[in-house]
């Protein structure tokens, strides 16, 4: 399996990645920063493993099931913490997140 098996699951993560690294800076923006430090970790972890997990996918990695089961996790988290704020970059986060888990979620 690699690029064409996975490519609606690579996509997702790849849109979520971009989405959380706009959400981590635009909530460097916020007025109270320390009060995002929390949605910030972990926006740029769910980044990271979102990033992993696209990469390995389109190698056809034997570990790309794993990594996937990992981002779904990470994915979550990172959705639950951005409904706890009230701005449209957690919102928009948020969604893409539980949209990305839910793919991960099926490999």
């Amino acid at each position: 399996m690699g690029y064409h098996e996975y490519q609606k699951c690579i996509d997702a993560c790849l849109k979520c990645a971009a989405i959380c690294n706009h959400c981590a800076s635009s909530c460097l923006t916020e007025p109270d920063v320390k009060m995002m430090a929390k949605c910030i970790q972990l926006d740029m972890e769910c980044a990271a493993l979102c990033y992993a997990a696209a990469q390995l996918m389109s190698m056809g990695s034997i570990h790309a099931k794993a990594i996937c089961k990992l981002c779904a996790e990470a994915c979550k988290a990172c959705a639950e913490e951005c409904k706890k704020h009230q701005n449209e970059h957690c919102r928009e986060c948020a969604d893409a997140c539980n949209k990305c888990a839910e793919e991960c979620s099926k490999m």
